[in-house]
């Protein structure tokens, strides 16, 4: 079995167990529930522990000169953390309207809501060209989707980080453990945009999506 069915299969393993209610003691969010997802999401809603949102931005080296966009920001904890943490201006992009309501309140509360814009709408619709890092949890074929319009739209130098989930054929610059988090062992993965872009990381028709 890969690694990426691994976390597939323990990520549907949370799913249904927030689906099924959540027990006296739970990694599930207050206020969170099955029902904050909406039919048009293109992921799921789980949350990403804190410590490997960390990780994240500390493997894409984010700094205060960075522009953070998070697709599919769900509470928007990683926008926050990116202006919180390591000052930079953070954007999250998120369809699910309760959501967007909880991360700009979340980002109140942290104090950063000059630095966090949170936007609702669809992932695959929004500008990424002022974006320097590009955050992800996504299902794979997400991802790969995804892959053409990030690497047109993003500089060379430009980080994309992943947790979880692969970018397909696109093999990541780094592969780091991420430790515990919500699903067991978590993974996260970098990629770094090429100055030159070799034609087959567009074409995802190979690999059963267009």
């Amino acid at each position: 079995m890969t690694a990426s069915l691994h976390r597939c299969l323990a990520l549907v393993g949370t799913l249904l167990l927030f689906a099924a209610g959540p027990p006296a003691v739970t990694a599930q969010l207050p206020g969170t529930s099955s029902t904050s997802d909406t039919t048009d999401k293109d992921a799921p809603y789980v949350p990403t522990a804190p410590s490997v949102v960390t990780r994240m931005l500390e493997v894409a080296d984010v700094s205060a000169d960075d522009v953070v966009y998070d697709l599919g920001s769900g509470d928007g904890r990683i926008p926050i953390a990116a202006a919180e943490q390591f000052g930079a201006r953070a954007f999250g992009v998120e369809i699910d309207s309760a959501l967007v309501a909880k991360a700009r309140a979340g980002a109140r509360e942290a104090g950063v809501e000059d630095r966090v814009t949170i936007r609702q709408g669809d992932l695959f619709n929004v500008d990424l060209s002022d974006a320097t890092v590009v955050t992800l949890y996504l299902w794979p074929e997400i991802n790969i989707k995804l892959r053409p319009k990030l690497l047109r739209q993003l500089d060379p130098g430009d980080r994309i980080v992943s947790h979880d989930f692969r970018m397909g054929e696109w093999e990541p610059d780094r592969v780091v453990d991420a430790g515990e988090g919500n699903t067991g062992e978590e993974t996260i993965y970098l990629w770094i945009v090429p100055e030159t872009v070799p034609d087959d990381l567009m074409d995802i028709s190979d690999e059963g999506l267009k």
